[in-house]
């Protein structure tokens, strides 16, 4: 069902995004938006791994180093049956992970230093099986496609927004002209917005629950959600709001105007959710 519902708001993103270049230039700058969105997917999906440990920092993190995360990803690899990701450590002492890359093959996960003292091993495998059933999900595709499309909108209505700055609206190729513009200058950007984060925590329940399953049982990740949520709001963490989506928690949550557009569900909600599938 959360598949179904997932495809579903990727459909919803592609009409925002063909019909924000109707509104503005017709058919022609519809067709080109829309090849602009595609390659645009296609790269950020192709380079996500790499694009992502640049921009949180991240570096490379050797079993000698870190035992004991090697120990607790080793053991849920096989419990999953995929092949062991390659792991990073994030510096920054807000207790976090997010995994990345293409496919099983190519991925990644980062832990930050905070996360590996702040929680037990139950609760640190509770993590990692969240982050591996992402990769396992192939959620990582799925939220680079909609974090991109709701980018090629937003940048749509930036050049809508220039445009009727600059006199235009009244192009007879635009169809329905002033009011076109409006549309994608207010609404299209904000109805993107929705969509992405509707995808995004339909995608973090879904990884809670197979999480839960590889780890064999929810409490781990319960106990860590809850420790995760109060080390994101008491400590601040230095991060790209472009990356936000791909941590377990919001990592921007201590921010209200961030938490009032997160792109991740409410804990509490997590929890619950998590709590009735124990035995």
């Amino acid at each position: 069902m959360n598949n179904f519902r997932t495809w579903l708001l990727m459909g919803a993103l592609t009409v925002l995004l063909v019909t924000t270049g109707k509104f503005i230039g017709g058919n022609s700058l519809m067709l080109i938006m829309l090849v602009f969105a595609i390659a645009m997917n296609f790269s950020s999906y192709w380079w996500s791994d790499k694009m992502a440990i640049k921009m949180t920092r991240s570096q490379p993190v050797t079993e000698a180093e870190a035992p004991e995360l090697y120990s607790i990803m080793r053991n849920l690899s096989l419990r999953a049956g995929m092949p062991m990701p390659r792991l990073y450590k994030t510096p920054s002492p807000q207790p976090n992970a997010f995994a990345t890359g293409r496919n099983q093959d190519k991925a990644v996960v980062a832990v930050t230093d905070g996360l590996m003292s702040l929680l037990s091993r139950d609760e640190v495998e509770g993590v990692l099986a969240h982050e591996l059933a992402h990769i396992k999900n192939r959620d990582i595709l799925v939220g680079s496609m909609a974090a991109m499309m709701a980018g090629a909108i937003s940048a749509i209505a930036n050049i809508a927004q220039w445009s009727l700055i600059f006199g235009g609206g009244d192009d007879d190729d635009n169809p329905l002209g002033i009011v076109g513009l409006l549309v994608t200058i207010i609404v299209m950007p904000l109805a993107a917005m929705v969509v992405q984060m509707a995808i995004s925590r339909s995608r973090e329940y879904g990884a809670d629950a197979a999480g839960a399953k590889i780890a064999g049982r929810p409490d781990g990740l319960v106990n860590a959600l809850l420790k995760l949520e109060r080390g994101s709001q008491a400590i601040p963490m230095q991060v790209n709001p472009a990356t936000s989506h791909m941590f377990i928690v919001n990592p921007l949550s201590g921010r209200s105007m961030a938490a009032l557009f997160s792109t991740h569900p409410p804990v509490q909600e997590r929890v619950a959710r998590l709590r009735q599938r124990r035995p």
